[in-house]
């Protein structure tokens, strides 16, 4: 199974597609079953999500074989050479399709009501299914897309066979895909939970995603001082950097977080917290400061809601904090002022686990990881495709600890180190622990983060 379910699915199709960002496109979910898929991508590119309502003209002796579809601004698509084949007669086709166009005007008013599409004239749009079958569907929701004024469209969808793909290459400007593949039995056989997507779903993920918009749309943008900034954006009257508050998008929840940019930035460092932790973490702020000193920036933030991190097994998901860590990176890079840093994380405990997650994953350009008093052995097989530099930081009387780091550093096929603190603890409390741990942090973000290395 490659997903665990559509929100699984969008957040890594969403990693594939963050070049798009800066494109500002409009994000299409296809219903039923591609809007939650949409819904992560939306909320990873910070775009507007919208709905696109297509319908399959099934056989009227076996509703699954298509023979076409339509959409949305009368668009009407017929598989010729297979009614052909079939001698399906016009008047059929044109009972099926009228029967299939009240459905499409049904769902449509469950969907928007009296709001019109997101305007799409000469912008991006990317459609975004749950998986590509025949790909008919797909066909006509590109050509809804087409007929709305689209300057371009990218169909993305999480896994298809391979001829589906290439024919639908031929439709759109580009089709994204997590998974081609051969071994294909239906796009159910590739999802853990593939649950019926119901209409109250799709309008509820619509409107969640409308209200975002409409709050950001309230706040000045991230990379622009606020009124009560002062004259400087970023930075406080002594030069130091300010910690100013920001919401992280990961799919319906905004995680908050603190974003400290010191000027002439040199990288940007994301902070995984570990069990129990939360972004105040002392520890990991005293690291942090240490770090914008030595001209990083930084990023704390919660990887779980308040009533998510109540659930002990929400706090041990290596793969889901994973996750919401990768998202954050994509989420943070399209802000104007970060954009083109290098990215290091930071991580503590099983955020350490969390952040090799992170770093393993498809397009995911991360420099440079460290970790402090980690369970790095809790990111498994995920160890052997980590392909940044990796520091393990741990307290030499942790001992327990330091034989598990030791052993997945063996595991590790990057450029990697493993630093004892002589005399500390797990929590590095004792006298000039926390000081050395901070000391090697920053040595390592700045050999492999910032141009030219570090000074000599």
């Amino acid at each position: 199974m490659a997903f665990l379910n559509r929100s699984d699915a969008g957040r890594r199709l969403a990693l594939l597609l963050e070049d798009l960002a800066p494109e500002h496109p409009v994000v299409e979910g296809m219903a039923r079953g591609g809007v939650p898929v949409a819904f992560e991508i939306a909320a990873a590119l910070d775009a507007p999500l919208d709905v696109v309502v297509v319908r399959k003209l099934g056989h009227p002796n076996q509703p699954e074989l298509g023979l076409g579809a339509i959409g949305e601004s009368g668009v009407h698509l017929v598989n010729a050479p297979l009614v052909e084949q079939l001698g399906v007669a016009e008047d059929v086709i044109a009972a099926v399709a009228a029967r299939e166009r009240t459905e499409l005007d049904r769902r449509l008013r469950v969907y928007r009501g009296d709001r019109p599409p997101v305007p799409v004239g000469g912008r991006t749009a990317i459609v975004v299914d749950d998986g590509l079958a025949t790909g008919y569907t797909a066909r006509a929701a590109v050509e809804v897309m087409r007929r709305r004024g689209a300057r371009r469209v990218v169909l993305a969808v999480p896994v298809g066979p391979p001829g589906a793909v290439e024919a639908l290459g031929a439709v759109a400007d580009e089709v994204v895909c997590c998974e081609v593949t051969e071994q294909f039995f239906g796009i159910s056989e590739w999802y853990v939970d593939f649950h019926q997507v119901s209409d109250q779903e799709v309008a509820r993920l619509v409107a969640v995603a409308a209200r975002r918009r409409a709050d950001d749309d309230d706040d000045p943008p991230l990379d622009e001082p606020r009124a009560d900034d002062g004259a400087a954006a970023w930075s406080g009257t002594s030069g130091a950097p300010l910690a100013r508050p920001v919401e992280v998008p990961v799919g319906a929840h905004r995680l908050p977080g603190e974003l400290s940019v010191p000027d002439g930035a040199l990288g940007l460092v994301l902070f995984a917290h570990g069990s129990g932790s939360s972004r105040s973490s002392p520890r990991n702020q005293s690291v942090a400061r240490v770090l914008q000193h030595a001209g990083m920036a930084t990023l704390l933030f919660d990887l779980l809601t308040p009533d998510e991190a109540r659930d002990r097994a929400n706090v041990f998901d290596v793969a889901e904090l994973g996750l919401r860590l990768a998202t954050a990176t994509t989420w943070v890079r399209s802000t104007a002022a970060l954009r083109g840093l290098p990215v290091g994380f930071f991580g503590a405990s099983t955020g350490a686990a969390a952040a090799l997650v992170a770093a393993a994953r498809p397009g995911i350009d991360v420099r440079a990881v460290v970790s402090r008093g980690g369970r790095p052995d809790l990111a498994g097989d995920a160890l052997r495709w980590v392909r940044a530099p990796t520091l393990l930081i741990v307290g030499g009387d942790d001992t327990v600890v330091l034989e598990l780091n030791a052993e997945a550093r063996s595991r590790l096929q990057c450029e990697s180190r493993l630093e004892v603190v002589a005399g500390a603890t797990h929590l590095f409390e004792e006298p000039g622990a926390l000081e050395a741990v901070a000391s090697l942090a920053s040595a390592w973000f700045t050999e492999h983060l910032a141009p030219g290395g570090a000074p000599g």
